[in-house]
């Protein structure tokens, strides 16, 4: 008991508060959006263009807004900026189960990705101001394997859901982020957590700009995480589209290949973790955009559901090297009194992501699958160039304040 109190005592409660509401979240996201994309087109009938635009658009919203939320955060605090948030996303899955035009659809996720970009820079800041230096790469793992707890099985509900009634899983997930929500406000408050953790910024907004501008390490990641972010956004656009033409109960393999990735990194992300701490972040991020780029590659040729296995195992490394690096390196970047607008300016790689869904229908449509996931692959493996540079750009950086 005492060895588990403290474990416990490692990290302030309000940080595992956010991790279980990580897992909670994460598994009603799993089990309603990945789904998204085969109920437009079931229900609504769209054209899978009209569907990326759908699914994409969220991330379109988060590449703008997650800087001012970050932005926001470090001028107001922490706490209202991730309340409303959590309450809008309430509202949006609320919003999905009775939505009928395509244009609803569209407005709702462009929503869910405004509140998303203002709370996931928010609530990394939170537990960085809430945790002491050395243990926050070990916290911000536990986050990333939050994530995927709630993924495992989130995407078995959600398939199950699907023929029962699809609508019941937008209202689940609506349920549990307003229940996270009241949770949140109600422990802050017993807590007294508002702002007196952070460092409160007073630079101005065109100030942040500026200093986003200069800082040539972070360009280099944000827009190699950009091309990642299009060859990654795939998984759940339109890798469900191309197994449904490709392989036997195409939804049912798409559920497992989701379960598979997210227990995949539950059960390796630690242990990977610590094999490649002696390397610097975006030196692990370079192996991880070319194992996601064989990942790619292999998709295109799936026409059974071994092959999809395998391919969605190279993705998963590449997600277990790229993603969490991708926290720690932009936590070694930010300023004391700038990390909310450091996590925002990172949101700015989901660019790929409302790229990525648009571009994979157009080529899915027009040259097909095999073509598709190629060229796709390729986009994402010209991300190595940028973590490259970026990684000597950080070495010179790091070597001028040394002297």
């Amino acid at each position: 008991m005492e060895r588990i109190q403290g474990y416990l005592n490692q990290f302030h409660p309000i940080v595992w508060v956010l991790l279980l509401g990580t897992v909670l979240s994460r598994g009603a996201v799993f089990m309603t959006i990945p789904f998204l994309s085969i109920y437009l087109s079931k229900t609504m009938a769209m054209h899978p263009i009209l569907i990326g635009i759908t699914v994409g658009i969220s991330h379109f919203v988060a590449t703008f807004a997650g800087f001012i939320g970050g932005h926001l955060s470090d001028r107001y605090g922490r706490k209202p900026i991730m309340l409303i948030s959590l309450f809008g996303l309430a509202f949006v899955f609320f919003g999905f189960s009775v939505a009928v035009f395509p244009l609803a659809f569209i407005l709702l996720n462009a929503l869910n990705g405004l509140c998303n970009s203002f709370f996931e820079p928010t609530s990394q800041a939170l537990i960085a101001d809430l945790t002491d230096k050395e243990k926050r790469m070990k916290v911000y793992s536990l986050r990333y394997t939050a994530i995927n707890v709630g993924a495992s099985v989130g995407p078995l509900l959600g398939a199950y859901l699907a023929y029962v009634s699809a609508n019941a899983t937008f209202i689940i997930t609506g349920v549990v982020y307003l229940g996270y929500a009241i949770c949140l406000l109600y422990l802050m408050n017993r807590l007294k957590i508002a702002t007196t953790t952070q460092v409160k910024s007073t630079v101005t907004f065109m100030n942040s700009l500026k200093i986003m501008k200069n800082d040539k390490a972070l360009s280099y990641l944000i827009i190699g995480g950009i091309l990642v972010n299009i060859g990654y956004s795939q998984l759940q656009s339109n890798v469900p589209l191309h197994l449904e033409n490709t392989v036997e109960n195409g939804v049912y393999v798409f559920s497992v290949l989701l379960s598979i990735n997210a227990i995949m990194v539950v059960l390796l992300q630690m242990p990977i973790s610590h094999l490649t701490e002696k390397y610097r972040p975006m030196q692990v991020m370079v192996v991880g955009a070319l194992m996601l780029s064989i990942g790619l590659i292999l998709f295109g040729f799936v026409n059974e559901w071994i092959l999809a296995i395998v391919a969605v195992v190279f993705i998963t490394v590449g997600e277990i090297l790229i993603f969490p690096s991708n926290s720690v390196l932009i936590d070694q970047l930010a300023q004391e009194n700038m990390r909310g607008i450091y996590f925002g300016a990172g949101q700015f790689r989901k660019i790929g992501g409302f790229l990525g869904p648009m571009l994979g229908g157009v080529l899915l449509s027009g040259i097909g699958g095999n073509w598709m996931f190629l060229l796709i692959s390729i986009i994402s493996l010209s991300s190595i160039l940028l973590f490259v540079i970026g990684n000597r750009v950080q070495n010179s950086v790091l070597s001028t304040k040394a002297v």
